[in-house]
């Protein structure tokens, strides 16, 4: 049989908002031999990305890490802190807001759902005011836990957090406050302790810059007082044993190793340029992105400047463009993968990622691709997206990377 092996010139651009592009020194690091995971190095290794971590989610409390998607951590916040029946308020942002409801009804939870009617709610951040008003109204304290996505990734939204926080401790609710930044860690601005988050979920695969297969829960005090009362089932995901053991850099059954290895070399990456950097670095890409999509004439998915993620840019294509089509295109043509809609917004919208290992000359291709592909498609532009996003850049330049003497 005829095998086909294809193999164009130069690199494929994943330009997906996740799982994003794993540096080579991050591809090294997970290619070192594996130890004993019982052993003293690996107590030396498991101590330092538990401390490390607990900096990237600007916190002093366990962070609790597992062998797993952010699926998995999703039901690890669930089941930790929660008992069979209780209503959780959790509110639609976009598609994975919606999966996460899904999971808390599998789990035998009473989710309500809070949202702006339509595919309006999915351009727009979580609405605080919505919160607040629910929860001054639920006197009886049945509502458990408010779980909201700080950054939508199937919309290019960041949501306010410490507003949410804000509009909890206005309404003197008791609920525990749960976090999905899966896709914003370590490429937005986070603040677990600040802004008194109880439970925050994440994932390697986005600005942690690795592959797919872990994921964490930051933990506060109060949510680990919770766990002692909580009856969903829960065994793998409980987070008792776990968190003692880490106190020594164990875990209580096998760790992945290798990418471990990974998440060390990320963290050194990461603390090295300095979180401050890093955030500041995303939202120019970021800007400098959308500044291309307006020259486009098109439509940026998210419909409030104040919440823009510095993670993607969704594009919303002209009625009657069906957007898989463009993205199709572009793949084929160009050798570059973008995000698809998702849910509400399926063939409306492509989403560029500009997250993790990402600099001006990725997005200035990325962009020079997508504008390609727009061409080619026969969609009419108002102008040129990649000249734009040059201006932008070069009126608004990046300090010099620091590089080491040759």
């Amino acid at each position: 049989m005829l095998k086909l092996d294809f193999h164009p010139a130069g690199r494929h651009f994943l330009q997906i908002p996740g799982p994003s592009p794993v540096p080579d020194r991050i591809l090294r690091a997970m290619s070192y031999p594996t130890i004993d995971h019982r052993g003293p190095e690996f107590g030396a290794l498991g101590l330092k990305v538990l401390d490390g971590i607990k900096k990237i989610f600007k916190t002093s409390q366990p962070v609790v890490i597992y062998p797993a998607s952010g699926t998995g951590a999703w039901e690890a916040a669930l089941c930790n802190t929660l008992s069979p029946g209780d209503t959780v308020l959790m509110y639609e942002t976009g598609h994975f807001a919606t999966l996460w409801k899904k999971m808390a009804e599998s789990l035998g939870l009473k989710p309500e759902f809070l949202g702006l009617p339509g595919i309006e709610g999915w351009r727009r951040g979580v609405q605080a005011d919505m919160i607040e008003k629910r929860l001054r109204d639920d006197a009886q304290g049945v509502i458990k836990a408010v779980c909201v996505v700080h950054n939508e990734t199937s919309t290019g939204v960041t949501s306010d957090i410490a507003a949410v926080r804000r509009a909890i401790d206005s309404a003197k609710h008791p609920a525990l406050l749960m976090v999905d930044t899966i896709s914003g860690l370590a490429s937005a601005d986070y603040r677990h302790d600040e802004w008194g988050v109880d439970v925050t979920v994440s994932g390697s695969q986005k600005g942690l810059m690795l592959p797919p297969g872990i994921s964490f829960n930051a933990v506060s005090e109060k949510a680990r007082e919770a766990s002692k009362h909580a009856r969903l089932p829960r065994a793998f995901w409980d987070w008792t044993e776990i968190v003692e053991m880490n106190k020594q850099g164990y875990w209580p059954y096998t760790p992945n190793t290798n990418l471990l290895y990974g998440l060390s070399e990320a963290l050194d990456m990461i603390l090295g340029e300095g979180l401050d950097n890093v955030f500041a670095r995303h939202q120019r890409l970021a800007a400098a992105c959308r500044a291309a999509v307006t020259a486009w004439g098109l439509e940026i998915q998210c419909a409030d400047p104040a919440v823009y993620s510095p993670v993607l840019t969704g594009v919303m294509t002209p009625e009657g463009v069906d957007a898989d089509a463009v993205r199709k295109l572009i793949y084929e043509h160009f050798d570059m993968s973008l995000g698809t809609g998702l849910g509400k917004a399926k063939g409306r919208m492509f989403r560029i990622g500009h997250l993790g290992d990402c600099n001006d000359l990725t997005l200035m291709a990325a962009l020079t691709g997508c504008e390609m592909g727009l061409r080619l498609a026969g969609i009419e532009l108002k102008g040129s997206g990649v000249a734009a996003a040059m201006d932008y850049l070069t009126s608004n330049v990046a300090k010099p990377a620091l590089k080491a003497a040759a």
